[in-house]
Parts: C-alpha cells; structure tokens; sequence
C-alpha cells in the first residue's frame, strides 16, 4: 500500500473539522490540518481528533496547501500520493479509496472527484458555482482540449508529479492551476465521479458576492493566462 498523506486548509470549521478526519480511510499515513488563521477551536477540534496541525497566518486557499507541502517536503520519507479535501465536511473523505485507486491500479498521475449532477445534495453547490465551473471547464476544454468537467477541491495526485508542477497561487486559483499544469506537462489524469452534500458551516467564498466574483476572476485569470503562453 503506498504512502498516503491528506492536506485539509481548514479556516473556521471547528463544527466540521471532526467529521472529516474520522471519516477518512485507515489508508491515510498523515492527516495535515493547516489551521489558516481561524477564530474558533478548528486548531483545537483537530489536535483531538489525532490530525497533525499547522497554522498558516496568510489568509489563502493556496496559502494554506503551499504550507502543508512545505511540511512534507521536509519530512525525511516523502509519500507516494497526496489527496487534498476541504475541511467543511461537503465531500464524503471515505471516497478518497475511489479516488486513489485510479493512482494505485493504473498508474494515473491526477485523479480529481467530480462532484456530477446526479450525485450532488440539492443546494450543495451554489448557481454561481456550478455556472463558474461549467465556465471554466469550457473554456479549458476550448483552448487546451481538456476532458475536465469539475475543479473540485478533492483531489489526489503523485507526490512527484505535484512536486513538478511548482505550484504558486495563494488564493482561490490553486485547483484551476493545478489542472492547467497538468496539461501543459501532458500528466494522465481522470476525473472520478464523486457525492458530494450541503457544507456545514457557510462558504467563505461561494457565500458571497465579493468571494464569487473574486474566485471568478482569479480562476479566468490562470485559463487566459496559459491560452497566451500556448
């Protein structure tokens, strides 16, 4: 079984936190908690529930993986594959086996849960989020022929493979750059459908007007960004 280590950026989701650490699979070498300068007790409900806890201070999405891949990288054995998950309990964590397995079985280098219609809770992704999703899918299909229909936040990925891609966003474009990077570095990838079900908690970016348009524009930003290097 290879090594398998989960990074969660958690901002305020001490009611959350829990549920996803004790529903992951006993695959899981390491569960990484980064604590990104939450207010209420994420920090603590995660130490008790047996997570390894950094605290990244910058406010950022992409801060916070940034920082747990910095911790990994200077661990003295590195893992075989790393699957990122949101800390607010939307996704189901014992489907991160499903997610893994194309890795395992197949040699696949990126797996990304595809949250599909059929298998979504009513109201569990916002209009503006499935319309953002659909946006950028397209366009990634239109400029690079990609097959993505999803840039969802749950995700695995070669550790090596992740560590070629030089990750750099800090904010809300990291899934999109991700994606982009592994097509322009011609990675295999496959999407595998997952559930996914109402948030506990309320969005800190999809919950607001600010946040949505914010998260649109950097995500257009990545996709027109690497049309032009095309």
């Amino acid at each position: 079984m290879p090594n398998i280590k989960v990074i969660i950026p958690a901002y305020n989701e001490e009611h959350a936190i829990a549920n996803v650490i004790n529903d992951l699979p006993k695959i899981v070498s390491e569960v990484i908690v980064i604590n990104n300068n939450s207010t209420d007790n994420t920090e603590k409900k995660a130490i008790e529930t047996g997570a390894t806890v950094l605290t990244e201070i910058n406010k950022g999405y992409g801060y916070a993986c940034l920082k747990g891949m910095d911790y990994i990288a200077n661990q003295p054995i590195k893992p075989d594959i790393v699957v990122f998950l949101d800390g607010d309990y939307s996704d189901y964590p014992e489907e991160l086996t499903a997610l893994v397995k194309p890795i395992i079985e197949d040699n696949i280098d990126l797996v990304i849960g595809a949250r599909v219609k059929e298998l979504r809770e009513s109201n569990s992704m916002m209009p503006q989020q499935v319309f953002g999703n659909w946006l950028a899918t397209s366009l990634m299909k239109l400029f690079y022929g990609s097959r993505f229909t999803d840039l969802g936040p749950f995700r695995a990925i070669k550790y090596q493979k992740l560590l070629a891609l030089r990750m750099e966003d800090k904010t809300y474009g990291w899934t999109v750059e991700m994606q982009l990077k592994a097509l322009q570095q011609k990675l295999t990838y496959i999407e595998v459908p997952v559930k996914y079900k109402q948030r506990i908690g309320v969005s800190k970016v999809s919950g607001t007007i600010k946040g949505s348009i914010f998260a649109g524009l950097i995500i257009l930003g990545w996709i027109f960004k690497y049309s032009i290097k095309k």
